[in-house]
């Protein structure tokens, strides 16, 4: 058995070839680098296993990366193995009278926003079961005053929007060989949750910057409201703002125009996100927010108001999305009936059967005024400037 490094390095291509793929839209090629990284997935698992065969201790196991179940989560993958080991799997999956725990997603969110610093920013909500949810589009309303025992003059129902959570779905096979099913319930629920990981990061972070609407969440680089013209099912882009300088006064001017809601009414912003492409962040950001100091060192990322930038394969070279990360509404969660399925569309090794688990879900920005894309083809290094000011009092003599 291969050591925990190499497995690791093989890894880090599988991904790379995988994000090549989303970027070439090959979904062949997708699919191959999936099946692999499925693989390489199982293959850790059971080095992991090889090394800690022996040890039962929860503290060990725990340290390792494998959580502790719930008696829920346990009763859950102890039936799912046995569905999986039965003569007819499909059927036997059919008749599970039990769903994917809330837990389980809730886990891999956490992973999620652990490793992925977009996916920290946003509002995230598991919306497991959920048709159907209430968000708060507007912010902060406030009430109006007026005399007492008078008739209530403010509606504040305005200021909600109902999102349909099952507009969309994320699939994600699971080739699962019956050496894993052998390891029982807690290292199978590490590798669902390694898959779902994986699966939900490329789809989730493509569909957050850049997604169409169609099947799919709307982006941050979409124009949504009321008065947006939506062609078969696909939002419009946002058009870009050119931006040559990041110095106080063009910062301000970007960040001006995500201080005020549609209605034209103002908001704070207390922070902002700015999500680019590694080439630009390399090319654009970084020159254009480094700053050598007095004392001869750099200081990288310095903008005029507190920012989070965050590098992302999506956003096309060229462009950057500017944006309050809160007012990004995701929801991902299973169905109701939230159970894992049987597939025969894929064939694997003779020991192996293919599994689909699917999540239902949406997002979209809740205002229009949320994010602004900025061209940032033009952008120019940053330059310390220092002025000098000659007091032509100092040389005058009394």
């Amino acid at each position: 058995m291969r050591n925990k490094d190499e497995i690791a390095r093989d890894k880090a291509k599988i991904l790379e070839k995988m994000n090549q793929a989303i970027t070439e839209n090959d979904k062949d090629k997708f699919q191959e680098a999936f099946e692999d990284l499925s693989q390489n997935i199982q293959e850790n698992i059971l080095a992991e296993v090889d090394l800690i065969r022996q040890k039962n201790d929860a503290a060990i196991l725990a340290s390792r990366g494998t959580r502790q179940l719930t008696s829920e989560e346990r009763a859950y993958y102890e039936k799912v193995i046995d569905a999986m080991h039965s003569a007819n799997p499909k059927q036997a999956l059919a008749d599970l009278d039990v769903v994917m725990p809330k837990t389980t997603i809730d886990a891999v969110f956490e992973d999620l926003t652990t490793e992925h610093p977009l996916l920290n920013e946003i509002y995230f909500q598991n919306t497991s079961g959920l048709i159907e949810m209430i968000v708060n589009a507007n912010g902060v309303e406030l009430a109006t005053w007026s005399p007492l025992c008078a008739e209530i003059t403010k509606e504040l129902t305005s200021g909600f929007k109902k999102v349909n959570m099952s507009l969309d779905k994320l699939s994600a096979f699971l080739p699962v060989c019956k050496a894993m099913l052998d390891l029982g319930p807690a290292w199978l629920d590490r590798y669902v949750r390694d898959i779902l990981q994986e699966a939900l990061y490329n789809g989730l972070e493509k569909g957050i910057i850049a997604g169409t609407g169609k099947n799919e969440p709307i982006g941050m680089m979409k124009q949504v409201g009321k008065d947006v013209s939506v062609t078969g099912g696909v939002y419009p882009d946002k058009v870009a703002k050119k931006v040559t300088s990041f110095d106080t006064v063009s910062y301000g001017d970007i960040l001006a125009g995500l201080a005020k809601k549609e209605d034209g009414t103002p908001r704070k912003v207390d922070h902002v996100i700015l999500v680019v492409n590694p080439v630009d962040y390399f090319k654009k950001i970084m020159p254009g927010t480094t700053i050598m100091t007095p004392s001869g060192t750099y200081v990288n990322n310095v903008l005029p108001y507190p920012t989070t930038v965050v590098q992302s394969t999506h956003v096309p070279q060229g462009k950057a999305v500017i944006g309050l990360a809160k007012r990004y509404f995701m929801g991902v969660g299973t169905a109701k009936s939230g159970k894992i399925e049987y597939s025969d569309e894929y064939h694997f090794l003779e020991d192996e059967r293919v599994y689909l688990v699917k999540l239902y879900g949406h997002g979209e920005p809740l205002d229009n005024n949320a994010f602004e894309v900025l061209d940032i083809s033009a952008l120019e290094p940053a330059i310390l400037t220092v002025k000098t000011i000659t007091d032509a009092n100092a040389a005058k003599v009394s």
